[in-house]
């Protein structure tokens, strides 16, 4: 009876995760690592709350459907054809597992000299860069992101998005490859800054990790 009884908790379980083909990435470094530009407390339920909520709900959404065995670029890529559940919450997985790998507690990190030259040639400059995706990130009505993206021709643009959507989708106008995202939802500053969105969008350069940047970059353009 006993045995019985596991193996019907086990068949429950298998069910229930079986679907789960999507997961979050651990992260790098811990909570508190940011501190300074991204408190510890806002880290933490950011990332066990906000993001496992995303990834928990697309596993839900597709449970049963096609795009339980697609990925997450190809769901990405015709999410106009899909729920708005699968589409909020394909968004939020990718934008946040992207996010994560986009901020570092390593110090001064710097662009690779062809992604900043590449910088230079399509903004004028670092700084200017920087004050342009601040601009979209600071102008972004309500909760979004800021992005910074490889298009067809391999050429740079900067771009905002709202809720969670991404240039990887077939519903915005600016399409590409993203190659850094940064999320102004208030979840992601307001502990620390309130509604000051600007100094969260000034305070970010100090912990972003223009290694990874860099690597999507020279990805991105070795695709084109």
């Amino acid at each position: 009876m006993k045995i019985m009884k596991i193996a019907a908790l086990s068949a429950v379980f298998a069910a229930q995760f079986a679907f789960a083909q999507f997961k979050q990435t651990p992260l790098s470094y811990a909570y508190n690592a940011l501190e300074g530009s991204i408190d510890a407390q806002t880290m933490e339920i950011h990332y066990t709350k906000h993001a496992a909520g995303y990834v928990s709900n697309l596993n839900k959404a597709i449970a049963g459907t096609p795009q339980e065995k697609e990925t997450l670029f190809q769901i990405l890529s015709k999410v106009s054809t899909l729920s708005p559940t699968i589409r909020n919450n394909a968004g939020g997985h990718f934008n946040h597992e992207l996010f994560w790998t986009m901020l570092t507690p390593v110090k001064n990190t710097q662009p690779s000299a062809k992604l900043l030259k590449a910088i230079t040639e399509t903004f004028g400059s670092l700084d200017a860069f920087k004050e342009k995706m601040g601009k979209a990130g600071a102008e972004r009505f309500g909760s979004g992101w800021a992005w910074l993206s490889v298009d067809k021709n391999g050429k740079l643009f900067v771009s905002s998005t709202p809720n969670q959507d991404n240039p990887l989708m077939d519903v915005v106008e600016e399409k590409g490859t993203p190659i850094l995202g940064i999320d102004v939802w208030e979840h992601a500053y307001y502990l620390k800054y309130q509604n000051k969105r600007a100094d969260y969008l000034t305070a970010i350069w100090n912990v972003l990790n223009w290694k990874e940047v860099s690597n999507r970059y020279e990805n991105a353009i070795s695709k084109k």
